[in-house]
């Protein structure tokens, strides 16, 4: 008898050469980060004279150096950055998740209306000043903490993918077993939505937590008071911008000679590895989950 074809299979050739290929894009994706990393501890004398190498001839902490005592509030620029980031992430997926629920339900009367007024945000926006006003003017949380967490807290873009992932992952049997048990809509929300959950809940919280670590912008406009810790993507910005002060009127400035020598080049990438790597860090533990959210399409019976 003919042994019968596996069509669900592939050859050993076939395998290998899938996963070198799919190794050699995770290189490529990885790459450019460790090449940042490398030339951020090269010497600066020797990245002009060589250019930029995988692995430069003379190292130097320097650019490191620069930055850690040019200014004393890089910890607690950090510290601050961190804070903003968790509280903001936490504040952002109760917003969103209970939003996202609401019009997910097709016992909602209002789910039409809440879901166009979430949709039509992501077409118009109100706009720079307007935004300015209501945060300064109206809501007074210019100079306070608030400006830097409430303004990322609601994103229409989330709102419609957990609408969407609701609406396909938690089946309408699940939520009329609950109300016949005698659970209410935020015991059913809390203690079975939520933990089904778990995978858009993860996604979103990433999505969200980098949108927060990278936010410099609301830092511009509404903190901006002087002896306020500015958080640390603003900090860096402004080490950056203080130095190439220098640099271009290092000509001008006879008492500070070592201007024309600050290690520009190595810094800037020194700042994308402060900026990055602790974000970066963090991504593995959502790693499970983020694949999930991003792939779960149905409820399997």
């Amino acid at each position: 008898m003919k042994k019968r074809k596996n069509i669900h299979g592939i050859s050993t050739f076939w395998n290998i050469l899938f996963n070198l290929l799919i190794g050699l894009f995770a290189f490529l994706c990885v790459f450019p980060f460790l090449f940042v990393i490398m030339n951020s501890l090269a010497d600066e004398q020797t990245l002009v004279q060589e250019g930029y190498r995988i692995i430069p001839s003379q190292f130097s902490f320097e650019a490191y150096s620069y930055i850690f005592t040019s200014t004393t509030q890089l910890i607690e620029s950090f510290g601050l950055t961190l804070l903003v980031t968790v509280v903001g992430t936490l504040i952002s997926l109760f917003l969103v998740s209970t939003y996202a629920y609401a019009i997910s339900r097709r016992s909602f009367e209002f789910r039409t209306g809440f879901t166009f007024l979430a949709f039509f945000t992501m077409l118009f926006s109100g706009g720079l000043v307007p935004g300015y006003i209501v945060v300064t003017q109206l809501l007074h949380l210019q100079n306070t903490i608030w400006a830097l967490i409430l303004p990322l807290s609601m994103n229409a873009f989330f709102i419609i993918v957990m609408r969407t992932f609701f609406q396909t992952t938690i089946p309408d049997a699940i939520i009329e077993s609950a109300k016949i048990d005698g659970a209410g809509e935020m015991r059913t929300f809390a203690t079975i939505v939520l933990p089904i959950s778990l995978p858009g809940i993860a996604t979103i919280g990433l999505f969200s937590s980098l949108g927060y670590w990278n936010d410099w912008f609301n830092a511009l406009l509404y903190y901006n008071k002087n002896g306020l810790v500015p958080p640390l993507q603003y900090l860096l910005m402004k080490i950056e911008r203080s130095m190439e002060f220098l640099v271009q009127n290092s000509q001008y400035m006879g008492s500070f000679d070592g201007a024309a020598t600050l290690p520009t080049e190595t810094v800037r990438m020194a700042m994308v590895v402060l900026a990055t790597l602790p974000i970066a860090l963090a991504y593995p533990f959502f790693q499970r989950y983020f694949v999930q959210g991003l792939t779960v399409g149905s409820v399997k019976g």
